[in-house]
C-alpha cells in the first residue's frame, strides 16, 4: 500500500524548495538585472546635449572680445551652464550667450607661483560653483575658456563612449612637449576644455576648497584641478579631438592631419594664424563651422587616395583642405603633421618637439605638396559636396601632370554618423578618384573602405 502521508510531507517538502530555489535565484539575478536594464536605459535614452552643463571661465576684461568666440558655438535653446566673470558687467546683448554668474571670492586662498595670476584660483573654483547650480538630469560637466570654441554634436557624441555613472575626467594633453613636462602630461589642458562625468564632479565640489589649500604653488587651473582628482584616485582619459593649440604661426598641419576622432575643440585661435588664408580669424572660424553644421561627425577627418594616372597622392582634411602631392607618398608618411607651425615657447631644442609625428614642411613652397582649401560646402540629400580652390598658388613652374594645373578640387562624401561601434574602433575611410576628373578639376568619393581593401 502507498503510504500517503509520505508522498504528502515529499511533494510539500519539494514545492517549498521550488519556492526558496525561485525566491533566492531571483536575489542572485538582481544585480545582473540591473546592469541590464541600466545598459537598456543608456540605449533608449543616448546622451544628448541636454545632458550636458557647462561651465566657462572669462573675466570683465577678456569677455568684450571673446564672447564673439562663444556665440559660434553656443546653442541658447538647448544648452545650459554659465559664464563666469570676476565682476559684474553691464551687457543688454545677451540673448546669444550663456548666462553670467559672478564668481565667489577667493582672496582667502593663498597663490605662490611668482608671476603668475591668481586667478587661476577663481577659475579653478568654477567647477564646484558650476555643480553648485544644481541642474537637474546632468551627466556630463564641461569646462573650458572663453576662447574654447566647442562643436557641441562631437562632444556629446565623444562622451556617450562613456558611462556617466562612472567617475570620469575626459580631456587632452598639450600638443607641446615642453608644456607637457611643465605642467603635467597626466593633465587635461583648460584651454582645449575637458569633461568630468556628474557623480565624480559632485565629489569633487565637496573637497575642492579644502583640496585647494595644498596646492598654492601651482600655476593655472587645470593643474589644481588634476591634483584634486588625482587625490581622489582618478586619472584622465584621454581624447585627441580636445585640442589646447600651443603652438604659433600656421596651424594647417595640424588641422590637415587630424586624428581619427571626432573634432571636439579649439583654443588659442587669436594667437595662431587665421585657418583660411585671405581671412581674419573670426571669419575663418565661422567658414570651418559651417562646414561642421552640414557633417560634424566628418569634420576635419583625414581620407587618402592615389591617383594611378598621375602617380599624386591625395589627402583630404574635410571640410578644410586637400593636398595634393605629385609623387606616390607612403600613407604612413601621408599621416605625419606638417610642420607649418612653430613652437609655443622658444628657447631649447626640446621647445621644438611635438607630442605627435611630423613631416618636413618645405621652406620652397614650390616643393611642397599642392593646397586647396575649402571654399563651399552643401548637401545633396544625405550626400555632402564640397569644393576646394587653391587660394595661394605662388608663381611656381608647371608641368605636364603637375597638380598645380588643377583649379578645385570637387569632393562627394555620404553624411558621417558615427555608430557606437564606430567611434570604440574607428577604422579610417576610402577615397577614389572619380572618372570624371579632367586636368584643372579633380573629383573625388569618399566612402567606406572594403574589408580587406589596402589604401595605398
Amino acid at each position: 500500500m502507498f503510504n500517503y502521508r509520505l508522498i504528502n510531507l515529499i511533494f510539500t517538502c519539494s514545492s517549498l524548495g521550488l519556492i526558496l530555489y525561485l525566491f533566492f535565484s531571483s536575489f542572485l539575478l538582481l544585480p545582473n538585472t540591473r546592469i541590464l536594464s541600466h545598459a537598456a536605459d543608456q540605449f533608449s535614452y543616448p546622451t544628448s546635449i541636454d545632458h550636458i552643463v557647462f561651465g566657462i571661465a572669462s573675466n570683465a576684461k577678456t569677455w568684450p572680445e571673446s564672447k564673439e568666440y562663444v556665440t559660434m558655438w553656443w546653442k541658447p535653446d538647448n544648452m545650459r551652464g554659465c559664464v563666469f566673470l570676476d565682476v559684474p558687467l553691464d551687457d543688454s546683448n545677451t540673448s546669444l550667450l550663456p548666462p553670467v554668474c559672478i564668481s565667489d571670492d577667493t582672496s582667502r586662498f593663498r597663490y605662490t607661483w611668482r608671476g603668475g595670476f591668481r586667478s587661476a584660483i577663481r577659475v579653478a573654483r568654477v567647477v564646484s560653483e558650476t555643480v553648485a547650480l544644481n541642474h537637474t538630469n546632468v551627466r556630463w560637466f564641461v569646462f573650458g575658456d572663453d576662447d574654447t570654441l566647442f562643436f557641441p554634436e562631437n562632444l556629446v557624441k565623444t562622451l556617450s563612449k562613456y558611462d556617466h555613472d562612472l567617475p570620469y575626467f575626459i580631456g587632452s594633453n598639450s600638443e607641446s612637449f615642453v608644456q607637457n613636462r611643465l605642467f603635467s602630461f597626466s593633465m587635461a589642458f583648460g584651454g582645449a576644455g575637458f569633461a568630468i562625468s556628474y557623480p565624480l564632479a559632485k565629489t569633487l565640489a565637496k573637497v575642492l576648497d579644502s583640496c585647494l589649500e595644498r596646492y598654492p604653488h601651482l600655476y593655472g587651473s587645470d593643474g589644481r584641478i588634476y591634483s584634486c582628482l588625482a587625490e581622489l584616485g582618478v586619472g584622465i582619459t584621454r581624447e585627441s579631438g580636445f585640442h589646447q593649440m600651443d603652438m604659433a604661426g600656421n596651424p594647417f598641419g595640424i588641422l590637415a592631419a587630424h586624428p581619427m576622432a571626432p573634432l571636439v575643440s579649439l583654443h588659442h585661435t587669436d594667437y595662431l594664424d587665421p585657418i583660411f588664408p585671405k581671412m581674419t580669424n573670426r571669419d575663418a572660424i565661422r567658414h570651418l563651422y559651417k562646414a561642421a553644421e552640414l557633417d560634424p561627425h566628418r569634420i576635419l577627418q583625414q581620407t587618402v587616395c592615389y591617383d594611378r594616372w598621375f602617380s599624386w597622392t591625395i589627402s583630404i582634411s574635410w571640410g578644410y583642405a586637400v593636398e595634393v602631392f605629385d609623387t606616390h607618398v607612403l600613407l604612413p608618411d601621408v599621416l605625419r603633421v606638417p610642420e607649418t607651425f612653430r613652437p609655443w615657447r622658444k628657447g631649447s631644442l626640446l621647445s621644438t618637439l611635438f607630442s605627435f609625428d611630423t613631416r618636413e614642411h618645405d621652406e620652397d613652397p614650390c616643393k611642397r605638396p599642392m593646397v586647396f582649401h575649402m571654399n563651399t560646402t552643401v548637401r545633396d540629400g544625405d550626400e555632402t559636396i564640397s569644393i576646394y580652390r587653391a587660394m595661394e598658388k605662388g608663381n611656381c613652374t608647371t608641368t605636364l601632370g603637375s597638380p598645380r594645373e588643377i583649379e578645385l578640387v570637387k569632393v562627394h562624401a555620404q553624411k558621417l554618423n558615427l555608430s557606437m561601434k564606430q567611434l570604440v574602433t574607428p577604422r579610417r575611410q576610402c577615397c577614389d578618384v572619380l572618372p570624371s576628373s579632367w586636368r584643372e578639376e579633380l573629383e573625388i568619393g569618399i566612402r567606406e573602405c572594403h574589408e580587406d581593401e589596402l589604401i595605398r
